[in-house]
């Protein structure tokens, strides 16, 4: 991987709490000065400067200074119990930050050391990825073969109570932290899904979460299964290893892959990059644009394509979000792959992690990617190539119970039947996909490979 970062660190975080756990991001740049405030700007002559009278050399209006004081004045005064100065001020900062979008935060010891843990994919908690939406706690995505993915928590459901206690638009943070514990403790969450009337009753028991971000089988002689859970510090290099054993395996080139993207909630922009690259031979990956010098990036692909270019179909739903769109945005713009599923997420902004000081440090929006075609896809998602139902493929009827012209009594004997009866009819091999997302994308897989085959020069006949 040779695509070229910037010493700012521009992690492309999924923006959710994670069960409790946020994305991590690479070494944090400097933090921004803060203008001081002029004492006299107020005393500034009005006919020289009526519009700087009223606001500091940094731009804040005096006016919403002194009513910033006049309300830490009166809470400290009138308020029902007594409040420190430092839990005020910690509030005001965190409600300063809450206010400008739902990824923006102040991070105090425990979540700087909750970012550590899960750019590890190491972490004790459900699996559960989770976001405040319009003063609500909103499922993003559960991750796989954890507490949350078995127990069928799904992509869109709302959390109402954690143990009994009902989630307020204003203790969203601590209702992250409760769903965090011990290994082997448990909690009951209450949770209205999308169209229900009723809140289903769940019980789960946290675990220690180990999160392997790639994993990969053949789903059929040549053709490849890659599932990525989340964008990881180490998912670039765990999938060019899970390919070269999956090409190996096989014996021989793969024919095609299915890149499973769904309900991936996201993760380290570099990481996304990676993947990109790993699976492109050139053109823009992604760029990034926003108000400082270091937010400004661009990312192209590096000469060599793992699977050398055979047919590639991207799998994603409404639970595929940030890295996840960046892989996603980048193959279908420089038509690498064909993406099938449902619209995605729709998360398009980068966050930077701002250090404070050694336990202190702010998580801030600083940029909105842009797909190689120059879309931001912010609130908008990305819409697949091939729409797919959200649907679950079923057991078909008996083949026994099934009658074919053979099966007639002194039925005309065709030029390959054999004479040993009636042959057993064959049946799904027990490696075929059971999901229907997943079966579709095989058999349009199977399609580009031979469309690949047919139109392959070195596939001509000679004359």
């Amino acid at each position: 991987m040779s695509a070229r970062l910037f010493p700012a660190s521009l992690a492309l975080l999924a923006g959710f709490a994670l069960a409790g756990d946020v994305r991590a991001a690479d070494p944090p740049a400097e933090p921004g000065t803060i203008e001081p405030i002029d004492a006299d700007a107020h005393d500034e002559d009005p006919a020289e400067a009526p519009a700087a009278a009223a606001t500091t050399s940094g731009g804040i209006s005096l006016d919403d200074v002194r009513t910033f004081t006049a309300v830490l004045s009166l809470v400290k005064q009138a308020y029902v119990d007594p409040v420190d100065d430092h839990a005020l001020m910690q509030a005001a900062i965190k409600g300063l930050l809450v206010g400008l979008d739902p990824h923006s935060e102040y991070l105090e010891a425990s979540e700087l050391t909750q970012l550590n843990e899960d750019t590890s994919g190491s972490y004790e908690g459900l699996g559960i990825e989770v976001s405040a939406v319009d003063g609500a706690l909103r499922v993003i995505a559960p991750i796989d073969d954890t507490p949350a993915a078995r127990a069928g928590i799904k992509p869109g459901d709302t959390i109402l109570r954690i143990d009994n206690v009902p989630v307020q638009a204003d203790n969203l943070a601590d209702a992250v932290d409760m769903l965090r514990g011990a290994p082997g403790s448990e909690v009951s969450l209450s949770i209205l899904r999308a169209g229900a009337s009723v809140p289903q009753e769940f019980k789960l028991k946290r675990e220690t979460i180990r999160v392997a971000s790639v994993r990969g089988r053949l789903l059929e002689p040549g053709f490849a299964y890659l599932r990525v859970s989340q964008f990881q510090a180490e998912t670039g290099a765990d999938l060019r290893k899970r390919v070269a054993r999956l090409q190996k395996d096989n014996g021989k080139p793969l024919l095609g892959a299915v890149l499973d993207l769904r309900s991936n909630p996201g993760g380290l922009l570099n990481s996304a990059v990676e993947v990109s690259d790993l699976l492109l031979d050139s053109g823009t990956i992604v760029t990034t644009r926003g108000r400082i010098r270091e937010s400004e990036m661009a990312f192209r692909a590096t000469p060599g394509d793992a699977l050398d270019g055979a047919p590639l179909v991207v799998l994603i739903d409404n639970g595929s979000a940030s890295a996840a769109e960046i892989v996603a945005g980048a193959l279908k713009d420089n038509h690498r792959g064909l993406l099938m599923g449902r619209r995605s997420f729709g998360k398009g902004s980068v966050q930077t992690v701002l250090t404070l000081d050694d336990a202190h440090a702010i998580k801030l929006t600083t940029a909105r990617y842009y797909t190689p075609s120059g879309i931001s896809i912010q609130a908008a998602g990305i819409q697949p190539d091939i729409e797919l139902a959200d649907l679950a493929l079923s057991e078909n009827e008996d083949d026994a119970s099934r009658i074919s012209e053979r099966d007639l009594r002194n039925h005309l004997k065709g030029e390959a039947e054999t004479s040993g009866g009636t042959p057993t009819l064959a049946t799904v091999r027990s490696g075929a996909p059971r999901d229907y997302a997943l079966s579709e994308a095989l058999n349009a897989l199977k399609a580009m490979a031979l469309q690949r085959r047919l139109t392959s020069p070195t596939q001509e006949k000679k004359g």
